[in-house]
């Protein structure tokens, strides 16, 4: 039975390999890959029993890790770390900006993988042929962005767990303000950016959720009739489906979402108005 494994490197990246199940590899067991031209050693951290996408497009285990397989890769990572410090060396002296990250031999040292991150696209042409001349192999850079440089590094987010990126996605969608707007929270950076920078990941995969969650709840301003009376929505939580009615005699009061029943009128504060377009045009710097 053909069997789908999540495979990462040293270097943090990670990519889907095709593999019998007659290897009977397990979570946190290490293996050779054929990938393209070359060979990899990796480690599984997943295992999958279908896939939608070519199977022939997939990288194919090879065999589980032996000891001699482990000694070898010990040895590309210390290799690894010595063309990074060539490489660092060449990117000083011919003055090109950007930060390397981290370098990976290849299993069988056919290729040398540098990530790197940098502001603006870089020409390094000149500098993979110098490295392609002193490491004697074949050399490719990669430019990655501060999202995948935050899964590489890893970290914990404010939740108290480890991040997402590090932890389970492998790859980035696309995020907007409009999401957390959608999401009812408050547009301030430190709420809604994670340890990137950027967006933080969660308001993608947890948006239709929220959305579903909204569908029957009032919005914020409008004009509901409960029991002791009517009042303005000045606060919803879309979680626990409670709302916060302003009374016309000023006290305020929380429903359950099936106690209360809107009369459709919205008053809209201007200035509160104002203030939310200069929020978003200031967030759409964190947008992907």
């Amino acid at each position: 039975m053909e069997l789908f494994y999540l495979i990462q490197l040293d270097n943090g990246n990670r990519y889907l390999a095709a593999g019998s199940d007659e290897l009977s590899l397990r979570c946190n067991d290490w293996c050779v890959v054929r990938k393209d031209f070359y060979h990899d050693y990796g480690q599984v951290i997943r295992i999958r029993n279908s896939y939608d996408g070519d199977l022939k497009a997939l990288p194919r285990i090879i065999r589980k890790a032996t000891v001699h397989d482990k000694g070898v890769a010990n040895e590309n990572i210390m290799r690894g770390k010595s063309a990074l410090r060539t490489a660092e060396k060449s990117v000083e002296r011919l003055n090109i900006p950007m930060n390397l990250l981290n370098a990976h031999y290849s299993y069988d040292g056919k290729l040398v993988l540098i990530q790197f991150t940098a502001e603006e696209r870089v020409d390094f042409r000149e500098l993979v042929k110098e490295l392609a001349q002193i490491l004697n192999t074949r050399i490719e850079l990669r430019q990655i962005g501060v999202r995948d440089e935050t899964a590489l590094c890893g970290g914990l987010g404010i939740c108290g767990q480890e991040l997402c990126c590090r932890r389970f996605l492998t790859e980035f969608a696309s995020i907007n303000v409009r999401m957390a707007k959608e999401q009812d929270l408050s547009l301030t950076p430190a709420t809604i950016s994670g340890a990137c920078g950027r967006l933080k990941c969660c308001l993608k995969f947890e948006h239709d959720g929220y959305l579903e969650f909204e569908k029957g709840m009032p919005r914020r301003g409008e004009l509901c009739e409960c029991a002791e009376g009517r009042g303005r929505v000045i606060d919803r939580n879309l979680l626990t489906q409670k709302v916060t009615l302003q009374l016309e005699s000023g006290k305020n009061v929380v429903f359950n979402r099936d106690e209360i029943k809107c009369k459709g009128s919205r008053q809209r504060d201007r200035s509160d108005n104002a203030t939310t377009e200069i929020d978003t045009a200031e967030l759409k710097k964190f947008e992907d």
